[in-house]
């Protein structure tokens, strides 16, 4: 992403496409007080800048029986071995998010899947077979209190 400079237009814009990005052209136009054709070119320039890296379909995990959302912390050997196991976890499909952290874990992943012997295949036959993991340790979700998609953009311009 290059150094994109956003004002309140940009903004405005983020925001809606955040809420609704199938929002027609026209509509978001109208909401952001722009003429079409200009608000089309910001938002080109703003998926070309990286600031909007893609556009998606939020879909309900229990609608199609991914039940289960387990939080797994890795401990590693030696840092050594991060990069292969970073080459390695991003081919996970069941790896929603993995962070690379400081303090006591090294790794921590979301993955979700169907139930837990699915789990136990993904722990046993993929994540356990990473040459360099140490430790696992497993957290389970039991209720998702907030889920969120939308970032939380600035009131106001941050060149302002």
């Amino acid at each position: 992403m290059t150094n994109w400079r956003l004002d309140q237009t940009d903004l405005q814009i983020l925001d809606h496409l955040q809420k609704n990005a199938r929002i027609s052209n026209n509509e978001l136009a109208k909401a952001v007080g722009l003429s079409p054709s200009p608000c089309s070119r910001r938002v080109q320039e703003l998926e070309a800048s990286g600031v909007i890296q893609s556009f998606n379909a939020l879909l309900d995990p229990r609608a199609i029986n991914l039940k289960v959302n387990v939080f797994i912390s890795v401990k590693m050997e030696r840092q050594l071995d991060d990069k292969l196991f970073e080459e390695l976890i991003v081919t996970f499909p069941e790896v929603m998010d993995c962070y690379y952290l400081s303090g006591s874990a090294d790794y921590i992943l979301r993955v979700i899947l169907s139930d837990l012997e699915e789990y136990n295949v993904f722990l046993s036959e993929k994540l356990g077979k990473i040459p360099g993991v140490r430790n696992i340790t497993s957290s389970f979700a039991l209720k998702q209190v907030v889920r969120r998609t939308s970032l939380p953009l600035p009131q106001q311009s941050p060149e302002a």
